[in-house]
């Protein structure tokens, strides 16, 4: 059972391409942690991806996918928050395409604390705020909107996947919010 959204740009690679690819190259990804702020805008609320793995647990997850063949930055970001989110999400990109951190994953535990059992990936990380009504993406059992306290609790931590809770930490930290 494949729980991969299906890619509306297939055309870049082939899956036996890009498992060639992931086995002799780092992938570049953009991964997203979106949120919604108050009037001021200070962060209140985190959004994360809820859905099963493939042994039927369930994690989750952050909005995330690979930046293809000349894509800019801006543009892939805009893409996968769109196919996670929906089309009528409204994401407010950054004016400047500066992620807040760099996650570095491999498929092995390492002294980044970030895995991909599937790949070595650096992925471009931002905070990004949404203003509009979010449909989860199609292998996404729901979006669930979080306070920056219940997102860090101990429990909400241990359900992310790969390192991802730490990022949606160092998220909260680059937003103002104390740790």
């Amino acid at each position: 059972m494949s729980v991969r959204t299906p890619d509306p740009y297939p055309g870049w690679l082939s899956d036996e391409d890009l498992f060639e690819a992931r086995g002799r190259l780092p992938m570049v990804y953009v991964e997203a942690v979106p949120v919604r702020l108050d009037p001021l805008g200070y962060v209140n609320e985190v959004g994360s991806l809820l859905q099963g793995d493939a042994d039927g647990n369930m994690v989750r997850y952050l909005v995330s996918g690979r930046v293809l063949y000349r894509e800019t930055i801006r543009a892939a970001l805009l893409r996968h928050m769109e196919k996670d989110l929906g089309p009528l999400a409204f994401p407010q990109l950054p004016i400047s395409p500066v992620p807040f951190t760099v996650a570095e994953y491999f498929p092995a535990p390492s002294q980044t604390g970030f895995t991909d059992e599937r790949q070595h990936a650096v992925s471009l990380v931002f905070v990004i705020p949404v203003t509009g009504e979010c449909e989860p993406r199609q292998d996404a059992l729901e979006l669930t909107w979080m306070t920056p306290q219940d997102v860090l609790s101990d429990g909400v931590q241990q359900e992310f996947e790969g390192g991802r809770g730490n990022l949606v930490r160092q998220a909260l930290a680059y937003s103002g919010i104390v740790v």
